[in-house]
């Protein structure tokens, strides 16, 4: 006899922050497996354009505006994700922004509201969703954090604070999840290469790296793309009941060597 009921073959699976980036990889890589996806974010538009590209490619997928710092929009998504295709089985909290700064010169409105969008968004997602996956006793709530939670870097403003209290948070769940059948996991992701971020002035993103380089972060040149980073997030939430991949840390592989060196 099994330990644990296997999960249902389809899952509906939630990815908030779907409209770029790890959350479009995500919802297509979930959809790829035959999971029904609804995606979530405040560019509804583009939510809706990768939607319609999954249902072209035979995947079952929905799209509607997202805003997490809100809970009624919260509320409003999660309930008209579950009229269109059931309960949900897994959550992939991906939504968030990044603003580079020193945290001195950071405006302390502006510092909070990237808190309010990664570590206070999510925990909207688990307050609204957890209940009923707690009632069917199993479930996947996945969070997107960074290795900035393990080794914050400067010039990254709010999000080194923001990505740590989203990590805690999580292995805080774990602990108050042990038992209910319910899998908390965060899939850590190193340098990588999406849109967030990387519209700022040229002048703040030198400083930056020139910074990283002086604090040893910038060993090679080389990014993540944002599918490795759902490829982890599928091993997560595809690992068989009874196993729980707790942290899965990606981190971009080095170039090459050359014999010489």
């Amino acid at each position: 006899m099994p330990r644990f009921e296997p999960n249902p073959v389809r899952r509906h699976a939630i990815v908030s922050g779907a409209s770029s980036g790890i959350g479009t990889a995500t919802a297509i890589a979930l959809a790829e497996l035959g999971h029904p996806v609804s995606l979530g974010a405040r560019r509804v538009d583009e939510c809706e354009a990768i939607a319609e590209k999954i249902r072209a490619n035979g995947g079952s997928a929905y799209a509607h505006f997202l805003d997490v710092t809100q809970s009624d929009s919260v509320d409003e998504f999660v309930t008209a994700a579950e009229n269109e295709f059931g309960p949900t089985e897994i959550v992939v909290s991906g939504a968030g922004d990044l603003e580079f700064s020193q945290v001195h010169d950071m405006d302390p409105d502006r510092f909070s509201a990237q808190v309010q969008v990664h570590l206070v968004g999510a925990q909207r997602l688990v307050h609204r969703i957890l209940p009923g996956m707690l009632e069917r006793q199993r479930g996947d709530f996945v969070v997107i954090g960074s290795d900035c939670a393990d080794s914050p870097r400067p010039r990254m403003g709010a999000y080194n604070a923001a990505k740590t209290g989203l990590e805690a948070m999580a292995r805080q769940m774990r602990m108050e999840l042990e038992g209910t059948g319910i899998r908390a996991s965060v899939v850590r992701p190193g340098p990588t290469q999406t849109a967030m971020g990387w519209n700022a002035p040229q002048e703040d993103v030198g400083a930056l790296l020139a910074d990283w380089a002086k604090w040893g972060f910038a060993r090679h040149p080389y990014f993540l793309r944002a599918s490795n980073i759902a490829a982890a997030v599928v091993a997560v939430v595809s690992a068989p009941r009874g196993a729980h991949l707790v942290l899965v840390e990606v981190q971009p592989e080095a170039p090459l060597r050359k014999d010489d060196e």
